[in-house]
């Protein structure tokens, strides 16, 4: 492809290729050896007028394109102190002093809106003038030639290589989900401040190092083999992990890219980080009570109710607030679980919407929502889609939805025609967003049986015999919060759902809930050798030692709690503290 021309006011022409004080340095303006010329569309020529000098020093530019949750990066730059001013035509990314590309979901509809909105070109001249940019995640995949990701799919071909999917058959679980380390291949001040700390990753697809893109490589990352973490080349940044889902490190980032002068305003703590890190969740039941507020609740075996007179809904706390607290306490992730859902109207769940958004505000790490997310009519009888519901999840603040019963409905479908239709809500959201973004909930009961092979479901050995001495169990799977069985096995459904492009497993089960007694472990060793996704364990923890036993006899990639969080009988610290003192990997 030829260097785009553009015309400025003076009808003078202005070569984005051509004469500037660093093009020494950036030889960077198109990499496309034996590749054809990208289709750009531009219905129209460029106008400098404003150009980024004389900008405002607090505005940065965002380049939202109407995918997933920005919200929350929105939300890191106001902490920070900076005004945002949102991309609404190729020029404005022209007329930008610093742009930031937070690519959210896949990366062939992320190229078809910037091609079709004539962005794709406008975004090849800024960064090719070496102006500051920072790309994240999907954002920086763009850059390469390349995709494999339902493709191939063309990128921008600023950088050589080609975008291609993490390697399962290794014994690595994909999407690489989690905490991981950085090496830092060389300086460059956006990442002075990470030190032996893990940064958040959530990604299926990376690229790797080769000879032709070392020299713009400023991090790697491994994770099977070592893949591109971070490119620095002149002004131009872009980063794999997410700075927003970070925490204070991740607004460092995010600091030292809007404001290169600044120093670190505040001691950052300095981890171990070597590997992939085991996550600590804290989940937040959320309902509202007999008076109308909506509160967190916990359960017993899914009863939230208290065992009183009065029979009210157990009342821990307000959302809000114990979702900010547990951010400062130390949870790589918080987990709301809407369990009213407002099953006849989830986008009238404007309560729910309204904690998603405030949360964001001030928690930097990954939100996950769930309750209510299928396609329904209201009371008008107007139809919407899962992902309509699913999309205004995500603008609200959500990193990752949790389907349940509706992936229960779909694997039932899938098992029984052995045909993908496309059109149930777990593929159709993640056909979009990815298949991280996607979580399937897990609801079973343990069904003992003295035989297995008396049923056609798969069955574990168990650790402590049924009522009647029985030595095996299936595990049942339920929809509606635990109230229906359904004739499908929590293996079978893993298994189906990882197909339909579920990117990890909340696996619940009824019978520890609440009990404090521990995980179910034949449970969760069932479903993580089973899968190749990452598998959250829940239900059951009531001591340190239960995140420990999950995490050394299973392959669980994180654990959930609940009450005994809420309750602060066990602190989140005190779980982390005791996994690195038994030589379990987290963040610290």
């Amino acid at each position: 492809m030829e260097a785009a021309s553009f015309t400025s006011p003076s009808s003078t022409t202005t070569s984005f290729s051509s004469h500037s004080s660093t093009s020494q340095s950036l030889r960077f303006l198109r990499y496309k050896p034996n590749a054809k010329p990208l289709n750009y569309k531009s219905s129209r020529s460029f106008s400098l007028r404003a150009s980024a000098t004389g900008a405002d020093d607090s505005v940065v530019t965002l380049l939202d394109y109407g995918a997933g949750n920005v919200r929350s990066l929105r939300n890191a730059i106001k902490h920070l102190g900076f005004d945002i001013k949102d991309v609404q035509t190729p020029e404005d990314i022209l007329k930008a002093k610093r742009l930031i590309f937070p690519g959210v979901g896949a990366f062939a509809p992320a190229m078809d809106v910037l091609n079709k909105k004539g962005m794709a070109e406008a975004l090849c001249a800024y960064i090719e003038q070496d102006r500051p940019f920072l790309g994240i995640c999907l954002g920086l995949q763009l850059l390469f030639e390349s995709s494999e990701e339902n493709g191939p799919v063309k990128g921008l071909g600023l950088i050589p290589g080609v975008v291609g999917r993490f390697d399962s058959s290794k014994g690595m679980r994909v999407p690489h989900i989690g905490w991981n380390a950085l090496e830092i291949a060389k300086d460059t001040q956006i990442l002075d401040d990470i030190g032996n700390s893990h940064v958040y990753f959530v990604h299926s697809y990376r690229a790797m190092p080769s000879d032709e893109n070392r020299e713009w490589i400023s991090s790697t990352c491994k994770y099977g083999d070592d893949f591109i973490a971070s490119i620095q080349r002149g002004n131009v940044h872009a980063v794999q992990f997410h700075p927003e889902k970070s925490g204070d490190v991740g607004l460092s980032v995010l600091r030292r890219f809007l404001n290169p002068k600044s120093g670190r305003t505040q001691k950052l703590v300095q981890g171990n980080a070597s590997k992939l890190a085991k996550r600590v969740i804290a989940c937040l039941d959320v309902r509202t009570n007999d008076k109308g507020d909506l509160v967190v609740t916990k359960g017993d075996q899914y009863d939230v109710r208290e065992n009183t007179k009065e029979n009210e809904v157990r009342n821990l706390g307000k959302p809000v607030d114990l979702a900010g607290q547990y951010y400062k306490d130390g949870a790589d992730e918080v987990s709301f679980l809407n369990i009213t859902a407002f099953r006849d109207f989830p986008l009238g769940d404007l309560p729910m919407l309204q904690v998603l958004r405030y949360a964001s505000e001030n928690v930097f790490v990954p939100l996950t929502v769930g309750g209510g997310i299928r396609d329904f009519k209201d009371a008008n009888g107007r139809y919407y889609s899962s992902l309509e519901v699913a999309s205004e999840y995500f603008r609200s603040g959500a990193d990752k939805i949790s389907i349940g019963s509706d992936a229960v409905y779909a694997a039932e479908e899938y098992l029984k025609s052995g045909v993908k239709t496309g059109k149930s809500s777990l593929e159709e959201i993640s056909r979009v967003y990815g298949n991280q973004a996607v979580v399937v909930s897990i609801d079973p009961r343990r069904v003992y049986v003295k035989d297995p092979k008396a049923v056609e479901f798969r069955t574990v050995k168990v650790r402590n015999p049924g009522p009647n001495g029985e030595e095996y169990a299936w595990y049942q799977c339920t929809v509606s919060g635990g109230r229906e069985g359904r004739p499908i096995g929590a293996y079978e459904l893993a298994k189906a759902v990882e197909e339909l492009g579920a990117g990890e497993i909340l696996l619940n089960c009824i019978d520890c809930d609440g009990q404090g007694k521990g995980f179910d472990i034949d449970l969760i060793k069932l479903i993580s050798d089973a899968v190749s996704i990452p598998v959250i364990a829940s239900s059951g923890a009531g001591a340190v030692e239960h995140f420990t036993e999950v995490f050394r006899e299973t392959n669980a990639s994180a654990a959930l709690a609940a009450g005994i969080f809420h309750r602060k009988e066990v602190p989140i610290q005190a779980v982390k503290e005791h996994l690195s003192k038994e030589g379990i990997e987290v963040r610290m």
